[in-house]
């Protein structure tokens, strides 16, 4: 790993927390904040209503605009400064290997394994993970209207693909964090002590170990 950590992904299933710890860790080390433009998306909300119908135009939608999000930060040079994200490009695979069918699938690697090339890949990997009850949980009090929605079934699905993924993950540093236990966005020891941990990098895979206290 480098001696430094200057770009940051935060990565995590819906109700995860991710956007909130990105706008938090980003004011702190006071890094340039990248946030995934969602609300872009204009498959979304319909998708929530249909998944079958709509999922194809979502990935592809998501794919295409996160390429183009990322390439703008390789084209302004993105290790001249510290940069906190809230996703991972490959996230959008995970999404899609549970919402396409084996057909739409082929056709969407095609397309990735091209566009995914050229995206520059972050000094660490922040992964929050959660049971799939909490998410449940989170995503019925604050999630977005359209979220709100989500079959506990899919959110599941979706919840163990992205813990098969972060378990085989090797690409880059990876820092897992639990959130059922572990509170950074509430708690001030906690980001306390994920800020310390950060100016101590770090290679392969570790799990993120509770201050305690408030």
């Amino acid at each position: 790993m480098k001696a430094q950590v200057d770009y940051i992904s935060i990565e995590g299933v819906i109700g995860a927390g991710k956007t909130s710890l990105a706008k938090i860790l980003a004011e702190r080390i006071n890094a340039r904040l990248i946030l995934e433009e969602t609300e872009a998306n204009p498959f979304l909300p319909d998708f929530y209503k249909d998944t079958k119908r709509y999922a194809f135009q979502t990935q592809l939608f998501f794919l295409l605009s996160r390429h183009k999000q990322q390439q703008g930060l390789f084209a302004t040079d993105l290790f001249h400064k510290k940069t906190v994200s809230d996703y991972l490009f490959d996230k959008d695979r995970i999404f899609a290997s549970v919402n396409l069918d084996e057909r739409e699938f082929y056709l969407y690697e095609k397309l990735f394994s091209l566009l995914s090339k050229d995206i520059p890949k972050p000094d660490l990997v922040i992964y929050l993970q959660a049971s799939s009850e909490v998410l449940f949980k989170r995503i019925k009090k604050g999630g977005r209207p359209y979220e709100k929605t989500i079959d506990s079934g899919y959110l599941k699905a979706l919840n163990e693909a992205f813990n098969h993924y972060f378990f085989h993950y090797t690409q880059t540093p990876l820092l897992v964090v639990n959130t059922d236990q572990i509170d950074l966005i509430h708690n001030q020891r906690e980001l306390n002590g994920l800020l310390t941990l950060l100016k101590t990098p770090f290679g392969g895979t570790k799990y993120y170990v509770s201050m305690g206290g408030t």
